[in-house]
């Protein structure tokens, strides 16, 4: 049994020196302070906004009756 986890470690432990795996992504190189990028306009947080003003409470009859479901007629 004791093999067999030293052998495990061993193996971690050489995978961690392998060689760099192939880069997977397309374009430059993100590391590169070279590399060129493209502009970004602004646009601001705010510019969907829309205020809200409270309003007085409606009447809850009124509200259950206009949003309930409408019964189904049967075919």
């Amino acid at each position: 049994m004791m093999r067999i986890l030293f052998a495990s470690l061993l193996a971690l432990l050489l995978a961690g020196c392998a060689a760099t795996p192939p880069r997977l992504f397309a374009g430059a190189d993100p590391t590169d302070p070279r590399a060129t990028v493209p502009p970004q306009p602004y646009r601001s947080a705010l510019s969907d906004y829309v205020p809200r003003r409270p309003v007085e409470p409606s009447a809850w009859p009124g509200t259950n009756e206009r949003i309930a479901p409408q019964p189904r007629s049967t075919p």
